[in-house]
């Protein structure tokens, strides 16, 4: 006795790539790599220009860009199959959360001297702009299909 496939049941689609979550994973990865040579980089110029204060704001600079352009693709991409409300829920809290650390971490440095604010802000600029340019690479290089074959008219 053989079993006739079900029509409307789709197992290829439990395997099935997502291309909305790869372009998040395809930011995410190349924020990364972006913020790992910029860490290389700014620690070893911070070094020849500030000697370890150098080094310090680098390192400070560096942190500052992943919490300011990580967390935004990282809450896009746990709510990627949500509904709209939620996902821009959690994006709106992620962005106020990241602003309020960022704001919390320059107060708090302020009056420091330990770390070069030279080049805690060019690392922190260099990361959150390379971030967005790779972002807006990842998107627009991104094969997301407009309509989902085999969806339901509505």
């Amino acid at each position: 006795m053989t079993t006739v496939p079900d029509p409307t049941s789709h197992p290829e689609d439990a395997t099935a790539p997502d291309p909305a979550a790869d372009v998040f994973r395809r930011a995410l990865r190349d924020t990364a790599l972006l913020l790992g040579a910029l860490t290389v980089l700014g620690v070893g110029v911070g070094a020849l220009v500030a000697g370890l204060a150098g080094v310090w704001g680098a390192l400070i600079g560096v942190g500052l860009a992943l919490v300011f352009s990580g967390t935004t693709v990282v809450a896009m991409l746990r709510t990627l199959h949500s509904p709209p409300h939620v996902m821009a829920a959690v994006v709106m809290g992620t962005w106020l959360a990241k602003v309020l650390v960022v704001v919390v971490v320059l107060a708090l440095l302020r009056d420091l001297d330990f770390y070069s604010r030279g080049v805690l802000a060019a690392v922190l600029a260099l990361g959150v702009v390379g971030s967005a340019v790779l972002d807006f690479r990842a998107v627009n290089g991104g094969r997301v299909p407009y309509v989902e074959p085999g969806s339901p008219r509505r």
